[in-house]
């Protein structure tokens, strides 16, 4: 729920260079294996149909399978990606590292 409500306040803000798409997997289990899809909410990225993977720190560069809770921190992942892959990137690196979820 709480991701759902990032995705819905930031979808106005983010038009410009990106369209959140909500798919339900059991509706379309075509990528529940090639993607891993098993959890209750998972972000992925896609540029002219490719898949676009992204580096925070967790070791599962495919997609965001946790909740974000800050609206900002949304936007300025999707920002990064579309700039990395605009310029022909797979892989880009997040802004943040999430590989401890406790800042130290």
């Amino acid at each position: 729920m709480q991701m759902d409500e990032v995705l819905s306040s930031v979808a106005e803000t983010i038009k410009n260079f990106a369209v959140i798409y909500l798919v339900d997997i059991s509706e379309v289990p075509d990528f529940n294996t090639m993607y891993e899809l098993y959890d209750p909410s998972t972000v992925m990225f896609f540029f002219r149909n490719k898949h676009i993977m992204i580096d925070l720190g967790t070791g599962n560069n495919n997609k965001i399978n946790w909740a974000l809770k800050d609206k900002q921190e949304f936007i300025d992942i999707v920002e990064t990606v579309y700039r990395g892959a605009r310029k022909g990137r797979g892989l880009v690196i997040a802004p943040k590292d999430y590989s401890t979820k406790y800042r130290y």
